[in-house]
């Protein structure tokens, strides 16, 4: 297996983006990437989205995004992971590059979620149909669920949610590509609408337009096309039950671990190794479960983590400079792809104000539903 890196990245402002299409959002990330790589070809073409059929009524992404970079003929191919599909799409290209199939591989995420569609029902997709959606569950329904479980078992208040908020929106505003560029304090968080108790509006990721990409290649070649490139030491991907009655711990996202512990077994890493993180807080308590899945803190800390300062810029373990999704945003196929740029960045030293002095390993979460999928990527500077 040959070692890889990514030498370009690309990434649209997050939000509610009414100028622009689903296909102007994916190439503008694509043709970013290209232009950082200083390149303007590819051998082969992956692209992540969730709904993009159900968001905007557009399947058949691939050929559509080849054809609008210019690169009709370049084998192309979409993604599909609920949330997790950017992350996979990464994971693909990553293979691709590393068995030695292609040199250039452009890995894409892109979701359009503003454009009309029914949001709730097109995410409840990614849950069980027959024992979840069909008794009307949704999606922070769900989440509030796993927070029940979580407080239960380790006693997580509301307030334990809402500094994960705090620490989120803080970064976000310094962020210039983030959804939400406002701070809330602690106040602000806990008076916000109660969506599915304990969640809040603000423990809530926002409905968000958007798309990332990366560029790939072996390490080998990466100097050809950039100066700091960045290799991905380890990659790993994992599954849980869909149905989150069929898990053993409601509480425990058992599928995150399992793909940070392949991850970390494929770079012959712990994550005390990891200096600053980008983790999938669709929801304040998933952040929670994450840290503590991705082995950050003990089992049942992860409600301590933001309040104290462990995961602030500063902290042991920076988590989610970027905002997170809570923040910065949740363009659900487009995701883990920006998460990977984020960490590109901070690897790079390019972060500014949100820059981790020192920052040489990072890793990148990425998971799916209510973390049925979860996909995990260490990644070093050269």
């Amino acid at each position: 297996m040959r070692e890889v890196a990514i030498i370009g990245v690309g990434m649209t402002r997050f939000g509610e983006i009414w100028d622009m299409s689903l296909r102007d959002l994916v190439v503008e990330a694509g043709l970013g990437a290209l232009t950082d790589a200083g390149t303007d070809t590819v051998d082969s073409i992956y692209v992540g989205s969730m709904s993009s059929g159900q968001f905007v009524g557009q399947e058949h992404l691939a050929p559509l995004m080849a054809d609008h970079l210019g690169m009709v003929g370049v084998p192309a191919t979409r993604v599909e992971s609920a949330c997790a599909s950017g992350g996979l799409a990464l994971r693909q290209a990553f293979m691709e590059v590393a068995s030695g199939m292609s040199d250039l591989v452009l890995a894409a995420g892109v979701e359009k979620m503003n454009d009309g569609a029914d949001v709730t029902a097109v995410l409840a997709t990614a849950s069980d149909q027959e024992e979840e959606v069909y008794y009307g569950v949704t999606f922070p329904g769900l989440y509030a669920m796993i927070a029940r479980a979580h407080e239960q078992a380790h006693g997580t208040t509301e307030e334990d949610l809402s500094w994960v908020s705090v620490k989120a929106h803080r970064n976000g505003a310094k962020n210039p590509k983030a959804h939400f560029r406002r701070e809330f304090g602690l106040e602000d968080i806990m008076s916000s609408s109660m969506v599915a108790e304990p969640l809040r509006l603000l423990h809530c990721s926002p409905v968000t337009d958007g798309a990332a990409a990366v560029l790939l290649c072996p390490l080998e070649r990466a100097r050809e096309f950039s100066g700091q490139p960045v290799k991905i030491v380890g990659s790993g991907l994992a599954t849980g039950a869909l149905s989150l009655a069929s898990r053993p711990d409601p509480a425990f996202l058992d599928a995150v671990e399992l793909s940070g512990a392949r991850a970390y077994e494929m770079a012959g890493m712990g994550p005390e190794d990891v200096d600053v993180a980008e983790v999938h807080d669709c929801f304040a308590i998933a952040e929670i479960c994450c840290v503590e899945a991705l082995g950050f803190v003990e089992r049942g800390k992860g409600k301590d983590a933001a309040r104290d300062g462990i995961t602030d810029l500063g902290g042991s373990t920076p988590v989610n400079l970027s905002g997170g999704l809570k923040s910065k945003g949740h363009p659900v196929g487009a995701t883990g792809v920006a998460q990977a740029v984020t960490i590109v960045e901070q690897l790079r030293g390019g972060a500014g104000e949100l820059q981790v002095e020192g920052a040489r390993t990072g890793l990148a979460q990425n998971m799916g539903g209510s973390g049925a999928s979860s996909v995990v990527h260490i990644f070093q500077g050269v």
